[in-house]
């Protein structure tokens, strides 16, 4: 039996930080050390600040921070000192060359493995925690096995993470299930023993799945992928319900019943973001043409074209019901994250409508609890969203730190995040000190219950 008495996690970022951190509050007698390049990432883990918002996150960061969880910038030392190394760095969707837009970009998980092999000595577990595109652990063993050495032993593993920011510290100590993937060898099977060993210091052992490497990649990419495909799925029916006259909540009520079906993933809003759905979408799309399986690469493909149209059709709506034009008029952006009880923007849809209203010269002011301002005006000003013209965000956009500053004297408040403290805003107040007709659009359907009490104040209210 391989005993774990030192991990080491290449990566402080929304996966790493906090896994490791519950680990280590799980397993007082495993030394966890969280590395990563970027010196100001590590003070922040070390500070009273930590670098990502995410509840319960903290209390449990300061309950073994400097115990047993470390922090640090010394990569080579940890890596040397581990008997067991999660990769958890960046997989970022490749922006030129072959798979460019679909293909997941493996340059930091190959530059990790040059290194592990480069400073280690002895036998070590490698585990794969990013999400990577199946038989990326190949990639990694064949890099071990060109560099190895009669002193070095390696075993990958991959322990794809099923977090939902917002609520990752719960998933990871009541998680629905951890999936460990390795080899069928004697030796891939003590490596899963091993991991498995160290979640059941929590998880019951019925939860924890072993398969294949290649089982294991692959069902991180179908599960998100089929999330995501709910998400269009009712997002598709939306539309639909809206020319016909049909409440979207009221189908999607009566569909979640069918316990066939369920009611998880069926709410109507202004499309999916974050690091995962899009990402590994695209990459399940990239997988598929690569195999010469065409058609399945369209049929996926179909679920971001979706995402895309709700976004410009909740944007459009904007638009229209304004009288057909939002130049110069001051529109209040509510929610910037791309889900409540997370400061995460990435591929956020507050990002695209944005953009869409930028197009057409409104004026944003945009509010949201624990973004901070560097990183909206980072987001609006790429290439991509700025339209080449990173100047109009300094024109258009204004950062506010109080939702009712932003909502002063506009034309409309636009709903992007589903924050509870939105539900909870004095709408009397904000109504009488906006411009009439004072509209509403509920870009989440959060003030649902709200509807009938805002309308007799005098909003005009829209939903997505």
């Amino acid at each position: 039996m391989v005993q774990i008495k030192r991990i080491c996690c290449i990566g402080a970022g929304y996966v790493g930080g906090p896994t490791c951190s519950v680990i280590a509050q799980m397993c007082p007698e495993i030394t966890v050390t969280v590395v990563d390049v970027n010196e100001d990432r590590i003070k922040a883990w070390n500070s009273d600040s930590l670098p990502i918002f995410e509840p319960g996150l903290q209390e449990v960061v300061e309950s073994c921070r400097g115990v047993n969880l470390f922090f640090s910038t010394d990569v080579d030392d940890a890596i040397k000192e581990a008997d067991l190394v999660f990769i958890s760095v960046n997989t970022p969707t490749k922006t030129f060359g072959i798979g460019k837009g679909r293909a997941a970009d493996l340059k930091y998980i190959e530059a990790c493995a040059r290194r592990i092999a480069d400073v280690s000595n002895g036998f070590k577990i490698v585990v794969e925690k990013s999400t990577v595109p199946v038989r990326a652990a190949e990639s990694i063993r064949r890099i071990f096995n060109a560099n190895t050495r009669s002193s070095l032993n390696f075993q990958v593993l991959s322990n794809p993470e099923f977090l939902a920011e917002g609520t990752a510290i719960s998933d990871l100590k009541n998680p629905d299930r951890v999936l460990i993937g390795g080899d069928e060898t004697p030796e891939g099977q003590r490596a899963i023993e091993a991991l498995r060993t160290i979640y059941e210091h929590w998880v019951p052992k019925t939860k924890v799945i072993t398969t294949n490497t290649w089982s294991s990649e692959l069902s991180k990419l179908a599960a998100n992928a089929f999330l995501a495909q709910r998400i269009s799925s009712i997002n598709s029916i939306s539309a639909l319900c809206e020319v016909t006259g049909a409440d979207v909540e009221e189908v999607a009520h009566a569909i979640g019943t069918d316990k066939r079906i369920g009611s998880n993933f069926l709410k109507a809003s202004v499309g999916f973001g974050g690091s995962c759905f899009q990402k590994d979408v695209l990459n399940l799309v990239y997988l598929c043409e690569a195999l010469n399986l065409p058609e399945v690469a369209r049929y996926w493909q179909q679920v971001i074209e979706i995402n895309d149209y709700q976004r410009r059709r909740f944007s459009s709506r904007i638009i229209g019901c304004l009288f057909n034009t939002v130049t110069d008029k001051k529109i209040a952006l509510l929610g910037f994250a791309f889900k409540k009880n997370t400061g995460d923007t990435r591929e956020s849809s507050s990002i695209y409508i944005s953009k869409y209203l930028m197009d057409e010269g409104a004026r944003l002011h945009v509010y949201d609890p624990k973004v901070k301002k560097e990183q909206i005006i980072q987001d609006l000003s790429h290439p991509t969203i700025s339209e080449d013209d990173p100047d109009r965000v300094s024109r258009l956009v204004t950062i506010s730190t109080d939702p009712y500053e932003a909502c002063e004297n506009a034309h409309a408040i636009v709903i992007c995040t589903e924050w509870d403290m939105f539900k909870e805003l004095d709408y009397e107040r904000i109504c009488k000190a906006m411009l009439k007709p004072a509209f509403i659009f509920d870009g989440r359907r959060i003030l649902d219950s709200l509807y009938d009490k805002l309308q007799n104040m005098g909003f005009q209210v829209s939903v997505s």
